[in-house]
């Protein structure tokens, strides 16, 4: 069955399945990006096969969301799969069920911090960005670019609907905030090993853990990026140069980005999510 790890897009995804992917499958704990491909991304176009191949059609692809699953779950043992996809359900269709879902992991980040991260990871203006993770039309296109060879159509809504969707299914669940993970990583790492240990036996030790954590800090990804390149990077919206998938992690401030009027507009979309997360 498959646990989902899912967020909204620029909220810590990456970072929780490299984490994940240290943890489950290396020996050692030390992460490199290779590991990544063992979390794939769901929608994907190859679970689509002789399905469908109307992957920009939603309501073509709504019919398939749950056969590409049971297929996927057909082999019995436990994956997980990454998602920006909107948990919700078109007439009869759900994205997912609790025959295909053992658990879901759903990272979490402060909404104002999304909007500097959403201007430089996508190259938009701030105000763009502001009404994009507000807009309950916001689904893949322009400014949600992915690698042409697995570009579905991929439904996110505004941020609070897509946290409603993930967290009120309430079915072994775990949230992470990702100011948490910035702030004492150990702790949030400790948390995913116990809930991981409901469901799947996997090896580890202090070393392992220590090996995690060093591997997989924002400073060392962001370092191994540079040096080395990072396949998930999209091109600027002239597509002529990567923009760096790890930027500016604990330096992103809202306070220093967003001015007054920002602020309030955020805030006052989501007040009630913020209010039960903790961000005001």
């Amino acid at each position: 069955m498959i646990i989902w790890i899912a967020s909204f897009p620029k909220s810590g995804n990456t970072w929780i399945r490299a984490i994940i992917s240290s943890l489950i499958y290396s020996d050692d704990g030390i992460f490199n990006f290779e590991l990544l491909k063992r979390v794939q991304q769901f929608p994907n176009k190859k679970h689509f096969e002789n399905f469908t191949d109307k992957y920009q059609n939603p309501h073509e692809l709504k019919k398939f969301w749950i056969p590409a699953q049971e297929r996927i779950n057909l082999g019995n043992d436990t994956k997980f799969f990454k998602t920006h996809h909107i948990n919700c359900k078109i007439g009869e269709y759900p994205f997912t069920n609790r025959k295909n879902t053992l658990g879901t992991i759903y990272i979490v980040r402060d909404p104002r911090n999304l909007v500097n991260s959403f201007s430089n990871h996508y190259s938009i203006d701030k105000h763009v960005a502001k009404k994009t993770i507000t807009s309950r039309e916001f689904v893949t296109g322009e400014i949600y670019r992915e690698n042409k060879q697995n570009n579905v159509f991929t439904i996110i809504g505004s941020w609070k609907d897509h946290y409603n969707s993930w967290t009120k299914a309430n079915q072994n669940l775990l949230i992470i905030k990702y100011e948490d993970l910035l702030s004492d990583p150990q702790k949030e790492l400790n948390r995913i090993i116990k809930y991981l240990n409901n469901f799947m036996d996997f090896r580890y030790d202090d070393q392992k853990i220590k090996n995690i954590l060093s591997s997989t800090s924002f400073e060392r990804m962001q370092k191994n990026e540079v040096e080395n390149g990072f396949f998930e990077a999209v091109p600027d919206k002239f597509n002529t140069k990567k923009v760096n998938f790890f930027n500016q992690g604990k330096n992103n401030n809202w306070k220093k980005y967003l001015n007054q009027e920002d602020v309030k507009y955020i805030e006052s979309n989501f007040s009630t999510e913020m209010r039960e997360l903790g961000y005001l």
